[in-house]
């Protein structure tokens, strides 16, 4: 069935050296070049540290945020955290501490656990601008860049009702880590707006970890327990790639409907094999190169908003190549 496409605007602590930095035309996780020892508060040098490491989704968005970055006349540098993870992510912020930024964009691990040392980072002088995911305290950011997470779920079970057709059944959803500001919104949205197709009933919420294998365990656990499964929502790549995985293992590709979040490499190419029926694409890009934007307006005293969307937008295998300009980039 072809959908018409639909747009909404809308712990271990590691060591320092075990966590990798990319800057200038590097990826997310590479190393780069790039001296900052003489980087001051006054400088035009930002940091962006995203959410993991060498995930097709943050590469767009540093695509999104060095290109504009340039564009601006800023020079900006990136680093992130080897998995989604609080302490990993608060040992990069930390080392900053020592050599603040003039501005830091960021996607909080967790909306509590980072307030503490993006805080610490912000009394240095740095601005701070969130991307993707945000504190649960909004005193602290500048401006926040993200998409409509609710309504990207609500827009998923849309999709997924129009997939089921008039067929009853359970409709799994995979969440990522307690804690994710982002996920917890697409799973909210999601369970929110299935209550307006009383033919499906939602099997309930698991958390994953944001490993694809504990997805697929999630989805192999699912099978057995819920005959009438006629759905998996997936709230992010991972979950989506791990519950591909698991419908791959068991035989029952097609049979029932997976609808993923975001559009990485290998989830375009599951959509065009038919192991995805529908994928809600994000526009990282789009979010990296406002977050810059929003950085350099509080740094030079103009307007900010403090809060802003990006698109969303529902693909189908019939209208794909029509929307492969949404597809998340491996390299810039």
């Amino acid at each position: 069935m072809k959908l018409t496409k639909t747009l909404i605007a809308a712990g271990t602590l590691a060591s320092a050296a075990s966590l990798v930095a990319a800057c200038g035309s590097g990826q997310v996780g590479q190393s780069g070049s790039g001296d900052t020892s003489n980087n001051t508060i006054t400088s035009k040098k930002l940091t962006l540290v995203p959410g993991v490491q060498a995930e097709p989704f943050y590469i767009s968005m540093q695509c999104g945020a060095q290109d504009e970055a340039k564009k601006l006349g800023y020079e900006l540098t990136t680093q992130a955290p080897q998995k989604f993870d609080a302490a990993m992510q608060t040992t990069i912020v930390n080392a900053l501490g020592s050599n603040p930024p003039a501005a830091l964009l960021i996607a909080p691990t967790d909306d509590q656990a980072m307030l503490a040392p993006i805080q610490q980072v912000k009394n240095r002088g740095t601005k701070i601008v969130e991307v993707d995911t945000s504190l649960q305290d909004k005193s602290v950011a500048a401006s926040s860049i993200s998409s409509d997470n609710t309504a990207g779920g609500k827009l998923a079970a849309q999709t997924m009702a129009k997939l089921a057709g008039d067929k009853p059944g359970s409709v799994l959803i995979l969440d990522t880590i307690a804690g994710t500001s982002t996920t917890a919104a697409r799973a909210k949205g999601f369970e929110d707006e299935l209550k307006n197709h009383p033919n499906l009933k939602s099997a309930g919420i698991q958390f994953t970890q944001n490993e694809p294998d504990q997805a697929a365990s999630k989805v192999t656990a699912a099978l057995a327990s819920t005959p009438d499964l006629i759905g998996i929502f997936a709230t992010n790549l991972n979950t989506g790639e791990g519950a591909a995985t698991g419908l791959r293992n068991a035989g029952k590709i097609g049979q029932v409907n997976l609808v993923g979040f975001d559009a990485s490499p290998s989830e375009v190419d599951g959509l065009k094999k038919g192991e995805y029926q529908a994928l809600i694409a994000q526009d990282p890009a789009a979010i990296g190169t406002q977050g810059v934007q929003q950085a350099v307006a509080a740094l030079e005293g103009k307007p900010v908003t403090r809060n802003l969307t990006a698109d969303l937008h529902s693909i189908t295998k019939d209208d794909m190549d029509a929307n492969s300009k949404y597809f998340y980039k491996q390299n810039c």
